[in-house]
């Protein structure tokens, strides 16, 4: 697992990948594993899903690297996809991209959170909906608190926009990186949402 950090505006995100070997092909292929905001005064060893990720890959401390983005390469298929990851957050922050196009490692969640990170991808840049569409949208009508437990869980923000999911009301809802972000990445593609 290579892991390294970047900025979006002043906010800190870890990200992390890993090489998964494909059950159809056997053919091992580089993944994201976390793409996790940071509180100012967290290391990347404190992220949102990194215990559970060495607890579900059965990794060790010696497992797991941390490469300063700046040293990343692109000759390692590992580095490479965390060098596009970053290169996609950028073009995201300067409103050039709408949707992130990458390799994504589900497995950490349930079978039931895996299909709501699914769902949480068919949300269009500048759209908002409420828990209670997403979980129609899931064909689990009454799962609205199931469906906001999942959003929480989602180790891909951004990535996944869980943050363009909110109240019924028309209000922020909860988001597990912190209200700030999801008020800058709301501002960010425009939405509307109450105060």
């Amino acid at each position: 697992m290579i892991v390294t950090t970047t900025k979006l505006q002043t906010y800190i995100l870890v990200v992390m990948a890993h090489d998964i070997e494909n059950c159809e092909d056997k053919q091992v292929q580089p993944k994201l594993a976390e793409v996790s905001w940071l509180a100012k005064d967290q290391w990347w060893t404190d992220s949102k899903s990194f215990a559970k990720l060495k607890a579900h890959y059965n990794l060790m401390d010696s497992d797991v690297k941390f490469i300063d983005k700046n040293s990343l390469s692109v000759d390692d298929p590992v580095q490479a996809l965390l060098i596009e990851t970053l290169l996609q957050i950028d073009e995201y922050a300067q409103e050039k991209r709408e949707c992130f196009d990458l390799p994504l490692d589900l497995s950490l969640g349930t079978e039931f959170q895996q299909k709501v990170w699914q769902a949480l991808q068919d949300i269009s840049f500048g759209e908002t909906i409420s828990y209670a569409t997403l979980a129609e949208r899931i064909d689990n009508p009454k799962g609205f608190r199931a469906v906001a437990n999942a959003n929480g869980k989602n180790p891909f923000s951004l990535v996944i926009p869980c943050h363009r999911v909110i109240a019924s009301d028309g209000k922020l809802g909860g988001y597990t990186g912190g209200l700030d972000k999801k008020e800058y990445l709301l501002a960010l593609e425009g939405s509307k949402y109450k105060v």
